[in-house]
């Protein structure tokens, strides 16, 4: 595992994430030739004045994680498992393989980079898919990454949080301007599929905003949640003034108060139901009708592309998209590695749904002579876990195993590492995470002894590798806020500047956690307190289970929320260490504030977060 452990301040090319486009003009045999389009089109009013006049369309899909090179170099890679999209990219366009994230890398913030070409100090959310922020008294609460675009900070832990700022802040303290406003502007409707913060993300701070506390939607969210979420949250379509999709009594004004040169007169469609009434009901690329938005967190290739292209074909030329992450069995929340049958099963869905894809819009007219695709991923995450058996399996003719618990990050309790190892027990919070964010209580100065002596600590943790036996040296780097600022980390708003940020050893997973269980007699512990998000994207914390290591920790170790994905095997008492069952890194509870009280959601696409409750019924999951 050794060669595969890279600084994160660096993030570079041993697992790159893809980037490609296909442009306009260029030649090849990705697709069928122009036809007339056959469906209703904006085309004529969109005006993107391309340089050759030729780009009337642009297409855009973000993957969660999705590699171009091997995990393991037996088995085919992601994209290598995808032709129908490789050849695409590769006959029509430039694939780059040099990609290079954000950092702190998640989801949120990368696909925010994506949307605006801005780092995160430039437009708010550099640490994700939650952060925390300081409040007036030196503690610090619960930011979540994903809200909608003129949102304050969302905080589902308090109903009054000090910091009201925007949670997409720019440098000069006004609301980031909108990326589908240039778009909109030159007379193109924008469409957002399960993408990041330019449709609603949460059923708690979004529908006041956009509907209003008092709105019907708002009484929907009061009387079934579920529906709501399907209803209103993962899907939108920004219109160009006057647009046709956008009259009528579905749209909502598309307000952008500190919009720079001000944005008045335009409307939106917000959510699954009023863009299906007025497109007509979206199928997936199989053939099945989508009732609601089915959830950010497994939603699939199928389901995607089949929302862009019903856009496409009705009015909107420009679509943003995101495909959930490939590598987790998304019915069972279980991480899943190189070569295992389910994993190489997804991709094939997902290659053949590309297949459909291509072929349903060349029968549109809609093909690399006249549209801009672009497809790249968020992260990058390496594989983290052991050697499959047999050790010579392909996946492709010889499935790969991988026994438990072989696959997932290293869990490990960073209050109780600092305790048993340093003797540091000054009080403080961290963002949970392989490269945390730590805020100490207080939030003393970056040169304060206490901030010192804290960092010089943290740099001396260790821990003993429950699958190798090694003492690993935790610690790859630490940043204060001046190395922060120069890595883009720092916003306008400095209640959210951290302490420090610790870039730890990327195959662990750190959280934090000083309150003993108090009773561990039936092996689980249930969340009896009431979910601060009723109907809660993804649902909240009292569908979570609080699940202990084997040997039962005392105070300060070992306590993890858990999922049936994350089933801890060990507890070292000494440093409150456990493997868990995740293939790549993933989100869990951001704080254990109490052993019966749910805590902070973390949010991230492919992990559990207070994002989408599903009306599947399925645990809080991924995204």
């Amino acid at each position: 595992m050794k060669d595969r452990v890279r600084r994160r301040l660096f993030y570079v090319a041993a697992l790159v994430p893809l980037v490609g486009a296909a442009f306009a003009g260029s030649t090849g045999n990705g697709v069928a030739g122009a036809a007339p389009i056959h469906t209703s089109s904006a085309v004529g009013s969109c005006q993107l004045n391309s340089a050759k006049g030729q780009i009337q369309r642009v297409i855009q899909i973000q993957f969660d994680n999705t590699h171009f090179t091997r995990d393991n170099p037996n088995v085919p890679s992601d994209l290598e498992q995808m032709p129908n999209l490789l050849n695409f990219i590769t006959n029509n366009g430039t694939l780059l393989t040099n990609h290079h994230t954000p950092l702190i890398s998640h989801t949120a913030n990368d696909i925010l980079t994506t949307l605006t070409g801005l780092y995160g100090d430039q437009h708010g959310v550099p640490v994700a898919n939650s952060f925390r922020y300081f409040n007036p008294d030196g503690t610090s609460n619960l930011g979540v990454s994903f809200a909608y675009w003129t949102d304050p900070i969302f905080d589902p832990t308090t109903s009054a949080p000090t910091d009201t700022k925007f949670n997409m802040l720019a440098a000069n303290g006004l609301n980031t301007p909108a990326p589908w406003v240039p778009f909109t502007r030159a007379g193109c409707n924008v469409g957002g599929v399960s993408t990041a913060n330019i449709e609603l993300e949460n059923i708690a701070t979004d529908i006041p905003t956009v509907f209003g506390a008092k709105s019907p939607e708002a009484a929907e969210v009061a009387a079934n949640p579920d529906l709501a979420t399907a209803d209103f949250v993962g899907i939108a379509v920004h219109c160009a003034k006057g647009a046709n999709l956008c009259t009528g009594s579905n749209a909502r004004p598309d307000s952008l108060p500190q919009e720079p040169g001000g944005y008045n007169g335009f409307n939106a469609l917000f959510g699954h139901k009023y863009v299906a009434q007025q497109i007509g009901a979206i199928k997936d690329l199989d053939g099945n009708t989508m009732p609601g938005f089915p959830g950010f967190g497994g939603i699939s290739a199928s389901q995607s592309l089949g929302y862009v292209a019903a856009m496409q074909e009705h009015g909107v030329p420009v679509t943003y998209a995101y495909i959930s992450d490939a590598h987790d069995n998304h019915a069972t929340s279980l991480a899943m590695g190189p070569g295992q049958a389910e994993y190489v099963a997804q991709l094939k869905s997902y290659d053949k749904a590309f297949g459909k894809f291509f072929a349903r819009l060349a029968a549109d007219g809609i093909n690399q002579s006249n549209t801009m695709f672009v497809f790249t991923s968020d992260e990058g995450d390496h594989f983290a876990g052991g050697a499959p058996t047999p050790a010579n399996c392909d996946g492709i003719t010889v499935p790969c195993k991988y026994p438990f618990p072989s696959i997932g990050e290293i869990s490990a309790n960073m209050t109780g590492l600092l305790a048993s190892q340093q003797g540091i027990t000054t009080k403080f919070n961290i963002h949970s995470d392989s490269a945390p964010t730590v805020y100490i209580t207080g939030n003393p100065a970056r040169d304060a002894a206490v901030t010192r002596t804290f960092e010089r600590a943290t740099s001396k943790l260790t821990a003993v590798n429950p699958r190798t036996g090694n003492t690993d040296t935790l610690t790859a780097a630490l940043a204060d806020p001046v190395e922060m600022k120069l890595l883009h980390m720092i916003t306008s708003d400095p209640a959210r500047t951290p302490t420090f940020t610790w870039f730890a050893d990327p195959n662990y997973f750190f959280f934090h956690a000083h309150h003993p269980v108090p009773d561990w007699a039936a092996g689980r512990l249930r969340n009896a307190g009431p979910c601060p998000l009723r109907g809660a994207p993804r649902g909240c914390a009292p569908c979570l289970t609080a699940a202990a290591p084997r040997n039962a920790p005392g105070p300060g170790r070992g306590l993890q929320a858990a999922e049936r994905s994350r089933r801890p095997i060990r507890d070292d008492h000494a440093h409150g260490v456990y493997a868990r069952d995740r293939g790549r890194r993933q989100h869990v509870l951001e704080s254990r504030e109490s052993a019966a009280s749910p805590g902070d959601p973390a949010r991230r696409r492919g992990r559990p977060d207070v994002r989408d409750a599903e009306r599947s019924g399925r645990r809080p999951g991924h995204r």
